[in-house]
């Protein structure tokens, strides 16, 4: 690994140069293991401690296959599907490797007694294996964490609907918390050349996502003029679509829950934000029994901070905590669109509401090759920033995790790979200066 990651620092290697390079036999990677998937019976899913399951590991270089590429990993980041994997929630993630494992003889290799975790990376390719023509050794590129077979007809209207689609690093294994990762070729991309390794790596799946589920004619179809409702809006997911909006040229309003991150979200440019702690918001009575009065409270304040109008779209991913004030809050016609349940799956809402008032809820997830690499653009050109805010070495990668389950970050929280230290790799310092107070607005908060 050294001998690699001294190539890719030296300022003359040439593609042909990495291409040389023998691999290793095995590599660092951030694992969970299978005779682990029990040990959290019985807490409740705070209890959970990532710090406990997460493992740094010496594992082997996988097979590349045909339409795959190996790639150096110099950054990585921890999101959500990463918390749920170490406490294993809502089942253990082997039940997906196992399943893939059956699929085929390349399917195997991933049915193993770890999983190497995390579904973004920033890097460079040391391999391709047959069949790849796009991407070769020496390319800087980011990874998309989508994984899909397209040997079925319903994947090649929207590659999402791949009855073989699987998110890489949580469905898959050989994932981008690990100094090489193993990636389908068609989840590659070039990184931005502004960037850093750990910038570029943490706007990936989350910047992805928000791009489907708000922008997306597969999601809300987000246009001009649109109030947005946005919870969490200063978080891993709320982040990306803040900007989006504001980019969009619609109205974000950004529910926080403090005053420093509304803070971020008007530093980011939203002019409307509600913090739902400081103004007191409990849309449950017990455990049983939400509120319609606070859902009817949101309302009123929301038409406050619009002019009197109601949102036309609902950025949705807390779940059960918010759904019914979601559909309460949305305009007549308008869209709850929806994607995770980090406060829980099971979802309540009155339906009055919903069909009375022809509102639409859209499920959405993550997103098609098409909207990741549309969603990557937006970054490379700096019109989309990322919303890096702390940076962990790979053997600190169970705390980072703890973090992010425990809400104690903002933004998205990195993590370094290969990557001896933080703000290499940038190529672009004319870009990079035009928008360094945004690329640096999230850090160290």
């Amino acid at each position: 690994m050294k001998d690699i990651l001294d190539a890719i620092l030296a300022s003359d290697t040439a593609a042909a140069d990495i291409a040389a390079l023998p691999l290793p036999e095995s590599y660092r990677a951030i694992t969970v293991h299978k005779d682990e998937a029990d040990m959290f019976t019985g807490l409740s899913s705070r209890e959970k401690d990532p710090r406990k399951s997460i493992h740094l590991d010496d594992v082997p270089v996988p097979e590349l296959g045909p339409g795959e590429a190996l790639v150096a990993v110099m950054a990585s980041s921890v999101n959500y599907n990463s918390v749920w994997t170490s406490i294993f929630e809502p089942v253990p993630t082997f039940a997906f490797l196992e399943r893939y494992g059956k699929l085929s003889p390349l399917g195997k290799r991933h049915d193993l007694p770890y999983h190497i975790i995390g579904s973004d990376l920033a890097g460079v390719v040391l391999r391709t294996g047959p069949g790849v023509n796009a991407w070769h050794p020496g390319d800087e590129v980011v990874a998309h964490c989508l994984s899909v077979e397209l040997e079925s007809a319903d994947g090649h209207n929207d590659t999402m609907l791949d009855p073989e689609q699987r998110i890489w690093g949580f469905e898959t294994n050989f994932g981008g918390l690990a100094e090489i990762a193993l990636v389908k070729s068609n989840q590659l991309m070039p990184k931005a050349g502004h960037l850093s390794w750990e910038e570029a790596a943490s706007p990936g799946l989350v910047n992805s996502t928000a791009y489907r589920q708000l922008v997306s004619r597969n999601g809300a179809g987000m246009k001009q003029g649109d109030n947005v409702l946005i919870w969490g809006a200063s978080g891993g997911l709320g982040s990306y679509a803040t900007q989006l909006a504001l980019a969009g040229g619609a109205n974000p309003v950004c529910v926080v829950s403090s005053p420093q991150k509304a803070d971020l979200c008007r530093a980011m440019g939203a002019d409307a934000v509600i913090d739902r702690n400081a103004e007191g918001y409990r849309f449950w009575k017990d455990e049983h029994t939400q509120d319609p009065r606070e859902w009817k409270r949101l309302g009123k304040r929301i038409r406050e901070l619009t002019g009197g109008e109601d949102v036309d779209i609902v950025f949705e991913h807390p779940g059960r905590e918010t759904f019914g004030a979601s559909v309460y809050v949305t305009r007549k016609g308008g869209t709850i669109v929806t994607c995770a349940s980090t406060s829980g799956y099971t979802h309540e809402y009155d339906n009055r509401y919903l069909w009375m008032s022809l509102k639409k809820i859209v499920g959405s997830h993550f997103a098609n090759y098409r909207e990741a690499w549309e969603a990557n653009r937006l970054i490379a050109k700096g019109k989309i920033h990322p919303t890096l805010s702390r940076t962990y070495a790979l053997e600190e990668t169970g705390q980072a995790a703890f973090d992010v389950h425990r809400n104690l970050h903002q933004g998205k929280v990195g993590v370094l790979a290969l990557a001896p230290q933080e703000g290499l790799g940038v190529r672009d310092e004319e870009l990079r200066a035009k928008h360094i107070d945004a690329i640096n607005r999230f850090r160290n908060i």
